[in-house]
């Protein structure tokens, strides 16, 4: 048996993609184990959900550090002290710098609630439903060291409904993070994923799907 892939998930609110992560890690369906949970804020509810599957937690409070370079060596050498193979962001509320990215080469991934280029940054489901999209989704990405502009993994759609509020939207959209990341890790984990340019390949390539979506809805 191939020894599992070594997680290391940052996280700094309620931790719902972590529990996805650790549920698929239980079930054996995500060949992974998660070496450790960190976060920057005290508070976090992934926290309670990493204690509650005795997997090691750390806090590094990032109002305890002058630069953003600081703290990010500090995150680093917790993460290298764990094994951690791959740096996993999930709701992490932290830019993480280039002293991150050269420690983690292309090992740093991370969702985000849009259909990535569109919407970068915060508040995507209110912008997406402002400029009037038909469609919304979430993505799967490497971290660069732009803003969400990494390379994709796996991105999912979701259509935006006509009574759609930015809360309704977003949790249409996070039901979808919860399928998408760990397939993303699972295929991170089976060796399938090689990075081309901008261009994530997948090997061999999974099935293809020639289906379209139509929002509103074509008259029959």
């Amino acid at each position: 048996m191939s020894r599992s892939l070594r997680l290391g998930i940052l996280a700094s609110g309620g931790g719902t993609n972590l529990q996805t992560i650790i549920d698929r890690c239980q079930d054996g369906s995500l060949d992974a184990s998660i070496a450790l949970v960190l976060t920057n804020n005290p508070d976090a509810g992934a926290l309670n959900r990493a204690r509650e599957a005795d997997i090691p937690t750390i806090c590094i409070n990032h109002r305890e550090y002058a630069t953003r370079e600081d703290f990010d060596q500090a995150v680093v050498g917790a993460l290298q002290a764990a094994g951690v193979e791959l740096v996993v962001l999930a709701g992490f509320m932290r830019i993480i710098t280039q002293t991150f990215l050269e420690a983690f080469p292309q090992r740093v991934i991370n969702i985000h609630p849009a259909l990535l280029p569109a919407f970068p940054g915060l508040h995507v489901q209110q912008q997406a439903l402002d400029y009037g999209a038909r469609f919304s989704g979430c993505t799967v990405h490497f971290v660069d060291s732009g803003v969400d502009t990494g390379p994709i993994i796996i991105q999912a759609v979701v259509p935006v409904l006509p009574d759609d509020t930015a809360d309704t939207l977003a949790a249409r959209i996070l039901e979808q993070e919860h399928r998408i990341y760990p397939r993303a890790i699972q295929l991170i984990a089976e060796k399938r994923v090689h990075i081309d340019g901008r261009q994530v390949l997948i090997d061999p390539p999974s099935p293809p799907t020639e289906e379209s979506l139509i929002n509103p809805g074509l008259e029959a």
